[in-house]
This record gives C-alpha cells, structure tokens and sequence, in this order.
C-alpha cells in the first residue's frame, strides 16, 4: 500500500479511502493529491467530510472562488471530492453537485482584432 507522511492519525474515512485508490490503481501523486483536497475540505467544514451535504459544497466552491483559486486547482479539488462521494461514500447525488469551473481562453493576437 502507498505510504504517506502525515502528522494526522489515519481516521477510518481516510483508511478506506486510500485502499480505493489503491485498489483503482491511481497514482502515488494523485492519492496525495486527492487526501489534501480532501483535508482541505473537511478543514473548512470543521468536521468530517462524511457528513457534508450539497449547501456544503456549493459554500465551499464558492469560498475556493472567492479566495482566488485557480480553475486547475478548484477542477482537481472537484475530482477529489467526486471520487470521495461517489466511490468511498457511495454518494452520488453529492458528487453531482460538485461544479467543475472553466478555464478562460486567451485570444491569439490577431483573434483580439476581431
């Protein structure tokens, strides 16, 4: 199983969650990656993200906009969160609420002429 050095005990939640991924087959940066945003979230609702409900999410997305995070970052943090609910929570309905934000294009020069 991939090893991760963190300071905070495994909680149960987080346990099952790195044997999906495992048993998926994601990457050791990718399951990293995932249990940040994860952490992430749960930081900011104060309380385990297995209690979470779709007001939750939607106060979070807009807290991520609201603080200038990129579409890169806010996307990643949506797949984290997706595999969260669909996969390890088997809640559907929570990873629909999730909003993967787009990223702007910038106009070639002589497209700006236009």
């Amino acid at each position: 199983m991939a090893s991760f050095s963190h300071d905070a005990p495994i909680t149960p939640l987080r346990q099952r969650m790195q044997e999906d991924m495992v048993m998926r087959g994601l990457g050791s940066h990718t399951q990293q990656d995932y249990i940040r945003h994860v952490r992430r979230f749960a930081t900011f609702l104060g309380r385990t993200p297995d209690t979470a409900t779709v007001e939750d999410i939607r106060r979070f997305q807009l807290y991520q906009h609201e603080n200038g995070l990129g579409p890169a970052t806010i996307n990643s943090t949506v797949s984290a969160l997706r595999f969260l609910f669909t996969v390890t929570l088997k809640r559907r309905a929570m990873a629909r609420a999730l909003v993967i934000t787009r990223n702007p294009r910038k106009l070639r020069e002589p497209d700006c002429s236009r």
